[in-house]
């Protein structure tokens, strides 16, 4: 019952910091501040950037508001000014998208491969039935020509 509990609470707390919950993004969003805090929860300040690259690279791109949010929110916590911050948040966007791109090629080749092999596994099943089929015919023919000895 304790390692129920423990799943249980791993799981929430993953929704809380992962990209678990589609909707944390909208609950970020309700929440943000004009100028972020740089003395926040490391944590929370991770977890929030990650949700918004998250929610970004599924839809498509990062609107101009979260990535100037994050800019800002990569200013105050490292001392970048904003335009190096701003560079730092597109070349981490571009990474994401590029991440991405590899992910949905390899999925492409892999969803290849697996339909080459239905396709081969089937003809093989369909060859091996005719094989069989042949060889009850040719195998009757022979029991039906030698005499029985009884």
């Amino acid at each position: 019952m304790q390692g129920a509990a423990q799943g249980a609470s791993q799981g929430a707390t993953q929704n809380e910091g992962g990209g678990l919950d589609p909707s944390a993004y909208l609950v970020d969003s309700l929440f943000r501040r004009q100028q972020p805090d740089a003395g926040g929860n490391a944590q929370d300040v991770r977890g929030e950037a990650s949700r918004i690259l998250l929610s970004g690279i599924r839809s498509g791109d990062v609107p101009a508001a979260d990535k100037a949010y994050l800019a800002q929110l990569v200013a105050s916590r490292t001392g970048l000014s904003q335009e190096e911050a701003q560079k730092r948040v597109d070349d981490v966007i571009a990474k994401a998208k590029e991440a991405e791109a590899k992910a949905r090629q390899a999925a492409d080749t892999a969803r290849k491969a697996a339909t080459y092999l239905s396709l081969f596994t089937a003809f093989s099943m369909l060859i091996g039935a005719f094989i069989a089929a042949v060889a009850g015919k040719i195998g009757g023919d022979h029991r039906d020509a030698v005499p029985s000895q009884v």
